[in-house]
C-alpha cells in the first residue's frame, strides 16, 4: 500500500528537522545552543495557567461548540476592535487548535486546482506547502532587504493576474522579522480593492514589535475586512505554543466553510484552553509587556554581536523574535554554513533557503533564548569563522 500522491506535495518545517539533528548531537554529549525553534522561552503567565486549572475544576472537559465558546469569540471580537479598529462579529470568529488550521482550512475552502496564490518569499514554509497540496500555483513575491523585508510592490503588481485567488501577507514576518509599512499595505489594498482576490493576513506576531506604532493590518482599511482572513492566536504573544489555540476572523460565508472543515477534523478546540484564552485576552498584560521588553533587549545585543561575525550583516528586525542575517560575504552557501555552525560550533540555526529561493544567502536565528546563550553563540560563530576566512 502507498500513501496518496497528494501527500508527496506536502513539505515540512526545517526547524523541526534541525531540532532533531541538534538533539542527536546533545545525546552524544555535545553542547548545542538552540536558535532554530520559533518559540518564546518564557513560561505561560500564571493567571492563564490558573484559569485553565479552574476551568478543569468547573467541568470544562467536554465538547464545546465547533466554532468556539461564545464568550471567547466575543472576547476576540472585542480584541480585534481594540487592536485593528474594525467591528468583527462573533459569528466571524473561528477558534481552532493552533493558528495553522486557519491557514489550512481557509485555503482548503478557497483554492481550486490552477488557482494562483501570491505569497512572501522568504516566508513560512507551510504557505507554499499548502498551495502545492491543493493543486494551486505558488506565485512567490520577493521580500527586499533594502525595504526592511517588505514586498517589492512592483513585482506584486506585475504578478497579479486573472488566475490570482489569494494573497498571503505576514507582518511581523517569519523568518525575516520584517514589518510591512502602513503605506505599503495601503498600496496593496488599492491593488486588490476591485479584484476578486482574498487576503490571508497572518498576524500571529502582531504584539511582538519594536517600533512605537503597532503593525498595521490590512483589515483596518474600509472595505478590506470583507475580503480578509485575519489569522492570529495565543502561541507567540502569551507563550502558549503547547496549548494549541488560534483563531481566524473572516467573512461569515467563509466562516461557515471553515466550521464544516473543523467539525470534520477536530470537532472543537479543547474547552478548558479556551477558558484560559479568555483570561489571556481580558487579564493583566504586564508579563507580556515584560517579555516584549526583554526580546527588544536581546534583539539589540544579538544583532550587534552578529554584525561582528566576519561575513555577517544583520539589520535590526522590526518585529517577531528572529534575526535574519545576510551571510553572502562569507562565500559559503547558507545551507552549508548552517550545517557547519551546527556541527562545528554547536549553534543550531536555519538556512534562509528553507523559507524560499529568496532566502538563500541568509541564516535565521531565533533570539528567544537568554542573553548569555546568545552571546556565547556569537562567540562560537566568530571562532568558527576561521573556516570561511581561510
Amino acid at each position: 500500500m502507498n500513501v496518496a500522491e497528494r501527500i508527496a506535495r506536502l513539505e515540512v518545517e526545517s526547524a523541526f528537522d534541525v531540532l532533531v539533528r541538534a538533539r542527536a548531537l546533545e545525546a552524544q554529549g555535545r553542547s548545542i545552543i538552540h536558535l532554530e525553534i520559533g518559540e518564546p522561552d518564557f513560561a505561560t503567565p500564571r493567571h492563564i495557567v490558573e484559569a485553565a486549572k479552574q476551568a478543569l475544576d468547573d467541568g470544562y472537559t467536554h465538547y464545546g461548540p465547533t466554532q468556539g465558546l461564545p464568550e471567547l469569540r466575543e472576547a476576540i471580537a472585542a480584541h480585534i476592535l481594540n487592536t485593528r479598529h474594525f467591528n468583527a462579529l462573533p459569528e466571524q470568529v473561528c477558534v481552532v487548535p493552533g493558528a495553522k488550521p486557519i491557514l489550512f482550512f481557509a485555503m482548503l475552502a478557497l483554492i481550486e486546482p490552477g488557482d494562483e496564490v501570491l505569497y512572501p518569499d522568504p516566508g513560512f514554509p507551510i504557505y507554499r506547502s499548502m498551495i502545492r497540496y491543493l493543486g494551486g500555483v505558488p506565485v512567490p513575491i520577493p521580500l527586499v532587504e533594502e525595504r526592511g523585508f517588505s514586498f517589492d510592490l512592483n513585482v506584486l503588481r506585475d504578478r497579479i493576474g486573472p488566475k490570482s485567488k489569494l494573497l498571503i501577507l505576514n507582518s511581523p514576518q517569519n523568518p525575516t522579522g520584517g514589518v510591512i509599512p502602513e503605506n505599503d499595505i495601503r498600496e496593496i489594498a488599492a491593488m486588490l480593492m476591485d479584484r476578486d482576490i482574498i487576503v490571508l493576513s497572518d498576524e500571529i506576531y502582531s504584539r511582538l514589535y519594536y517600533g512605537t506604532e503597532a503593525p498595521f493590518s490590512i483589515a483596518t482599511i474600509p472595505g478590506m475586512a470583507d475580503k480578509t482572513i485575519l489569522l492570529d492566536g495565543f502561541s507567540k504573544t502569551y507563550a502558549m505554543t503547547g496549548w494549541r489555540l488560534g483563531y481566524g476572523v473572516m467573512p461569515v460565508w467563509l466562516a461557515a466553510a471553515v466550521n464544516k472543515l473543523m467539525v470534520n477534523s477536530n470537532s472543537c478546540a479543547a474547552t478548558f484552553t479556551q477558558r484560559a484564552a479568555i483570561a489571556a485576552l481580558n487579564g493583566p498584560q504586564d508579563q507580556i509587556e515584560a517579555m516584549i521588553h526583554e526580546f527588544a533587549r536581546r534583539r539589540l545585543a544579538f544583532c550587534t554581536a552578529l554584525n561582528r561575525v566576519p561575513g555577517f550583516t544583520c539589520a535590526l528586525p522590526g518585529g517577531a523574535f528572529y534575526a535574519f542575517a545576510n551571510v553572502q560575504a562569507t562565500g559559503v552557501a547558507s545551507k552549508q554554513l548552517a550545517d557547519l555552525l551546527l556541527q562545528e560550533a554547536g549553534v543550531a540555526c536555519l538556512d534562509g533557503g528553507s523559507f524560499g529561493d529568496h532566502g538563500r544567502g541568509f541564516l535565521r536565528f531565533s533570539f528567544a533564548n537568554s542573553i548569555d546563550n546568545l552571546m556565547e553563540a556569537t562567540r562560537r560563530m566568530e571562532m568558527a569563522s576561521a573556516r570561511w576566512q581561510a
